[in-house]
């Protein structure tokens, strides 16, 4: 496998902190995501490996062992370990390290033998390097952003969503080697890329930075399970509604005549219909009243919000000469 630079892939030092590397993952993918550059090949394997890179430096725990044994750290740690495992054993076996710290040539066919059957543990035929390759992972998972009203947010929906998704190349079989060669075909990286439609539930309450799991809708796994979906909720401002937490806050017209004397007024809600909501006499304007339970739907729960209906007087226009005479009166009336 080709050594790789990753602190040069994201164009950062080594070294450098983690909001730097965050910066600069965001800047690159922008730039190369494939809906930015639809059908562009070159750009797509920039994506992938920009996407690469900064799975590995935004882990810490990846990121140290990048920095000790270099890209291919995965196998490099296994066959480490595997060596040690291997000189233990070997000492066992009343081989002549003991401490194990030099290898005769007579010593190492034996030495090899145990390498070999330790990585059979790692799923792999023969050869030590080869059963660590081989060694079952898990795909990565991935996000998409899906952007959803305000009613679908309340009751829910459905979205298709196109994709890109990595799947186990079907030349190596995820291998990234084809008769002792690299596999032309996906670059020795063992995965392609793939377009494919997916219908998926967006459940009601989901909100602004809410992240829908879809089980086993990643990228495949080599040997093991597939990584997860997210989907990265988006909800578009609505004309009406605001919504704080779960609630929903709606300005509501009443009339200056209703609002002194009381009366009643009809508060729209997020399900189509309209609510009666009485108005005491002498309300005043931005007065909140609260419908309980009438708000957005709670997450994975029961529960739900109130409606905010709050009071906006609304003034006469256009007064007759009675009306106004009647107003002159009042103010008479009440000069303060």
């Amino acid at each position: 496998m080709a050594e790789k630079d990753y602190y040069s892939i994201l164009g950062v030092p080594r070294g450098a902190p983690d909001k730097d590397i965050k910066a600069a993952y965001r800047k690159l993918a922008r730039k190369y995501h494939p809906d930015v550059n639809p059908g562009d090949k070159s750009a797509e394997a920039k994506f992938k490996e920009v996407n690469e890179a900064y799975e590995v430096l935004s882990d810490p725990e990846k990121r140290k062992k990048y920095d000790q044994y270099g890209s291919d750290f995965e196998n490099a740690e296994a066959f480490a370990r595997a060596r040690q495992q291997a000189r233990q054993q070997y000492t066992g076996y009343g081989g002549r390290g003991s401490p194990f710290t030099t290898f005769e040539t007579s010593d190492m066919g034996d030495l090899n033998e145990v390498l070999e059957n330790l990585f059979k543990g790692f799923g792999g035929a023969t050869g030590t390097r080869t059963g660590a390759r081989r060694a079952a992972r898990r795909g990565e998972d991935i996000q998409h952003p899906v952007e959803v009203s305000l009613e679908e947010a309340f009751n829910g929906t459905r979205r298709v969503l196109d994709l890109q998704t990595e799947v186990v190349c079907p030349s190596c079989q995820g291998t990234g080697r084809v008769r002792n060669g690299i596999c032309q075909q996906c670059g020795g990286q063992g995965r392609t890329v793939k377009p494919r439609r997916l219908e998926v539930k967006i459940p009601a309450g989901v909100r602004d930075g809410s992240r829908v799991r879809v089980a086993g809708e990643g990228n495949p796994g080599v040997g093991g399970p597939n990584g997860d979906l997210y989907l990265v909720i988006k909800v578009a401002p609505h004309p009406l509604f605001k919504r704080e937490g779960d609630d929903l806050i709606v300005d509501v017209p009443v009339p200056l005549s209703t609002a002194i004397l009381g009366g009643e007024v009809q508060v729209p809600t997020l399900k189509g219909s309209k609510l009666a909501l009485k108005i005491p006499p002498e309300t005043q304007n931005g007065k909140v009243f609260r419908l309980a339970r009438q708000g957005m739907p709670r997450l994975n729960d029961t529960a739900r919000g109130d409606i905010l209906a709050r009071v906006s007087v609304v003034l006469p226009v256009n007064l007759s000469e009675k009306e106004r005479r009647l107003f002159e009166q009042f103010r008479a009336m009440r000069p303060n």
